[in-house]
């Protein structure tokens, strides 16, 4: 394993609980278009979280990556644009031109446009501070987050073994995972004044929310058949529904020992 991947692992463990377990299971070449894919849109969703950049400052970036990566750019685009801040940005996003040079040549255009879109998306949702009214905001607000997460795995799916998903399914498996993200950060996000639920819902609407996109979730793992990737998902799929369940008890998070059990639950399920 090169240098580059080495340090892509690295910095994967520091910052995924949940993905990190599941992405270095994964067969080479595979290992490295999903690192790449999600290294990326981890860099962006850092700079839409951060705690000491300004809206217009984060507006700024997000959007400065969305158009690099629409056009043909050369990696110190990217870094130019971070550099007034690179004192405050963390390594997993300065380090966004090494993820994109990571992914497997045939793959680059896809990952460069969905990590684009997602830019953009969250540009927009930072303009408005994220003021979720209804459903269709946090439909939206999720898709851009989370849901083109799921579609880009199916096009490294397909790209790996010619494995076809529902793109519906593929959506309610990110936005799956996003909600029960936003279910245990709500008391972080409303310190900085952030509030995901749409007008008029209660936690338990949230909650029913979560489990719907779960269920969709679990057709879409169901519909895969190559080990490797049914594995991939399955094991997030089954951290999430054991963090819900956790919180309906009042826990905030998983025991590590919990998180060990339930992947390895995960592992020796059979399709």
């Amino acid at each position: 394993m090169g240098l580059e991947m080495d340090k892509a692992l690295e910095v994967l463990q520091l910052t995924s609980r949940t993905f990190f377990i599941p992405i270095t299971r994964l067969p080479d070449g595979l290992k490295e278009a999903v690192t790449s894919a999600y290294l990326a849109m981890r860099a962006i969703d850092e700079i839409e979280d951060h705690p000491d950049l300004n809206k217009e400052i984060k507006i700024q970036l997000l959007r400065g990556v969305s158009l690099i990566l629409r056009e043909p750019f050369h990696a110190d685009d990217i870094r130019r644009l971070f550099e007034p801040w690179s004192s405050i940005l963390p390594e997993v996003t300065l380090l966004l031109p090494e993820w994109l040079e990571l992914c497997p040549e045939e793959l680059h255009i896809e990952v460069y446009r969905a990590t684009a879109v997602m830019a953009d998306g969250m540009a927009k949702w930072c303009d408005r501070h994220w003021d979720i009214r209804d459903v269709a905001d946090l439909n939206e607000y999720t898709f851009y987050v989370a849901g083109l997460v799921g579609l880009l795995l199916n096009e490294i799916w397909k790209w790996h073994d010619g494995t076809q998903c529902d793109t519906n399914l593929a959506v309610a498996f990110g936005r799956g995972l996003q909600t029960v993200n936003i279910i245990r950060n709500r008391e972080e996000d409303l310190a900085r004044e952030v509030d995901y639920l749409p007008e008029g819902w209660k936690m338990d609407d949230l909650y029913d929310y979560a489990r719907k996109q779960l269920e969709l979730a679990d057709y879409y793992i169901q519909s895969i058949k190559t080990r490797e990737i049914w594995e991939f998902c399955r094991i997030p799929y089954v951290l999430a529904l054991g963090t819900l369940r956790a919180m309906e008890l009042g826990n905030q998070k998983l025991t590590r020992e919990a998180v060990v059990e339930l992947v390895e639950s995960a592992i020796v399920s059979s399709k």
